[in-house]
């Protein structure tokens, strides 16, 4: 009986792996708390919309992954973002994990972190995927898991997996940068992501992780959007929500990190250094010896910007070629990119364009790419 009972444990589904209890009682109470939370936010956003999704079993996940097995981890976040600054809030991350359930493959997002923090991280990563079902540019919410302490998240799978930092494929053998013209379509469907989520609901809806990890590609290289559980709704009445600054260092806005108000015009900073990130191949922030950091911004700045060539990752330069439109279209995206990232200032607040024009932009670049 000893023998089968260790063999029961290592079958892949005894015991629970850590924060997935096997006593009945405490996934219970889980499901009943978070239920009960997730219900009361779900009346409060979808304005009387259904949005079903399924309700998984914690043994649901258990039998997916293999027990959480380590290599079916498609994204580790589970560090806490680094505290450049003090008034940066640092918060817990999560696994991505590869699934298999029913036949079908799946991601699931296990948050490693415990506490009312992640649990209302998890519930605000569920509601506002819920609301934006209907966007094909969002990474699909399929269901989600209440019976453990923090709410996991069930989504569709994208067979090309995530970004990396410089904006290309994170593959298990190497990092591949993308085509230029892949790079664009990618930015502009992202761009109707954010502007849809700043314009559909009766009040804004605030991203505020955009960034490489955030996004996803499925098998046309089409980007799915996730990450949304530091997303804010700016309150009725109100043009900014007042919040303490979460966010990930080198994408987070300037007057956010001043003032603690965060508005439309923060995600679209966070799209403007993304921009930079897909034209320059280089990371957001890059680190040095001594502990110094430099911003990709402080980079392009640095470098001469009239010259095109300084700038953009040699990958895209031997694209283009010597043709000099292809390379105008450059430096329109740049241009747009810098804009974006200008900082505010009480003088002239609204320098930034809104999401809606940066995409609009994006597409006329794309249509004189392609009737040149």
């Amino acid at each position: 009986m000893s023998n089968s009972k260790e063999k029961m444990k290592g079958n892949g589904f005894f015991p629970l792996v850590p924060c997935l209890s096997n006593n009945k009682k405490e996934r219970d109470r889980s499901f009943l708390d978070n239920g009960s939370i997730l219900l009361e936010d779900l009346i409060a956003s979808c304005d009387g919309k259904s949005n079903p999704i399924r309700c998984y079993s914690a043994a649901d996940l258990i039998r997916a992954t293999n027990n959480f097995d380590p290599s079916r981890i498609i994204q580790d976040c589970s560090a806490p973002e680094y505290k450049f600054h003090h008034s940066i809030h640092v918060y817990g991350g999560y696994k991505m994990f590869r699934g298999l359930l029913d036949g079908r493959s799946i991601i699931i997002k296990k948050f490693m972190a415990t506490g009312d923090e992640a649990r209302s991280m998890a519930i605000r990563d569920i509601i506002i995927l819920m609301q934006m079902s209907n966007h094909k540019n969002v990474l699909k919410l399929l269901g989600c898991c209440l019976e453990i302490p923090i709410p996991a998240l069930v989504h569709e799978y994208a067979i090309e997996g995530v970004l990396n930092d410089q904006g290309g494929l994170r593959t298990t053998e190497n990092q591949s940068s993308l085509p230029w013209k892949t790079r664009l379509r990618i930015a502009i469907q992202l761009a109707s992501a954010i502007t849809y989520l700043h314009t559909a609901f009766p009040r804004p809806i605030i991203h505020r992780a955009l960034k490489p990890s955030s996004i996803f590609l499925d098998h046309d290289y089409a980007p799915k959007l996730s990450n949304f559980g530091l997303s804010i709704t700016i309150p009725p009445m109100k043009s900014h929500a007042d919040d303490e600054v979460k966010g990930t260092f080198g994408f987070l806005d300037p007057s956010y990190m001043k003032s603690g108000y965060i508005l439309e015009k923060s995600d679209v900073y966070s799209f403007g250094v993304l921009l930079l990130v897909f034209l320059t191949g280089q990371k957001a922030v890059d680190a040095y010896e001594a502990g110094e950091y430099q911003s990709i911004i402080a980079y392009v700045k640095a470098s001469d910007i009239g010259q095109i060539q300084t700038i953009a990752d040699p990958k895209i330069l031997g694209e283009v070629g010597g043709d000099e439109q292809a390379r105008r279209h450059l430096h329109d995206f740049l241009a747009l990119a810098l804009l974006c990232t200008q900082e505010e200032s009480e003088v002239r607040p609204d320098m930034r364009p809104d999401m809606m024009d940066v995409a609009k932009e994006l597409l006329r670049i794309e249509k004189s790419i392609i009737s040149k």
